[in-house]
């Protein structure tokens, strides 16, 4: 019986970790430029004294993502950008490397740098330092200009240049920050050809519908998971009241 509990108890456990796989995903269908989490397991062999062939334990662990796009949503917004399939924008992460995100809704914190969900958006020099009370334009290469305060519309000067990478599923790695990183290591060189799309971002490209469906699938697998080991217990039982039986 230790054999059908040892492989139940492994499974409710793998249940429990993907739930918490699809709260996280279902939580961000409103996140712009969010990447659904796939969740992936392996198995490894337990070590140490009195271990048995049969027993394993599963590990899971979240690198993979969804790398479908998002639907692309006009709003209007000058500081919205969308990038093309494969586009990463370029952003200082919390250890000051370089990261990367799908993230469009810019914005100019109090110090005049251009932000990300919190994170510096990076130039060709580092993160991007906006005059305050300028006038910004994101072109559709990446190329920001501003329009001093008070000068002409024809009057416009070139700030910076956002980064913006070419980067596929398999060269990229989520972090638990949600950041994406080089699987390898490094940086991503700049994608010279890339275009982007202003005054628009991109949503998640997670399904509520299918999130939902898988929520109450994996509900159905903790159940049955748990009805083996409550069997498995009472045949035990049955078995030891049987062994006990006196001749």
């Amino acid at each position: 019986m230790d054999p059908m509990i040892y492989t139940a108890m492994g499974g409710a456990k793998q249940t429990l970790d993907d739930q918490a796989v699809i709260n996280h995903n279902l939580a961000n269908v409103s996140t712009s430029g969010f990447r659904a989490q796939l969740s992936a397991v392996r198995s490894v062999p337990i070590q140490g004294p009195g271990a048995f062939d049969t027993r394993t334990a599963v590990v899971g662990s979240t690198p993979m993502f969804d790398a479908t796009s998002g639907p692309i949503n006009a709003t209007g917004r000058p500081l919205d950008v969308a990038m093309g399939d494969n586009q990463w924008l370029a952003v200082q992460g919390p250890d000051g490397n370089e990261s990367y995100t799908r993230r469009g809704d810019l914005n100019v914190d109090g110090n005049g740098v251009l932000m990300s969900a919190g994170r510096p958006v990076l130039g060709n020099g580092g993160p991007i330092v906006i005059p305050l009370g300028a006038e910004i334009t994101i072109g559709d290469d990446g190329t920001i200009t501003m329009k001093g305060e008070g000068a002409r519309s024809t009057e416009l000067a070139e700030i910076d240049r956002l980064k913006v990478v070419n980067g596929t599923a398999n060269q990229l790695e989520r972090g638990l920050d949600g950041l994406f990183r080089p699987v390898e290591g490094g940086v991503l060189a700049r994608d010279e050809n890339a275009k982007i799309a202003t005054g628009a971002l991109e949503g998640s490209n997670v399904s509520a519908v299918e999130a939902m469906v898988a929520m109450i699938s994996n509900q159905r697998k903790y159940d049955m998971q748990m009805k083996v080991i409550s069997t498995a217990d009472e045949n035990s039982q049955r078995a030891n009241s049987l062994l006990s039986v006196q001749g």
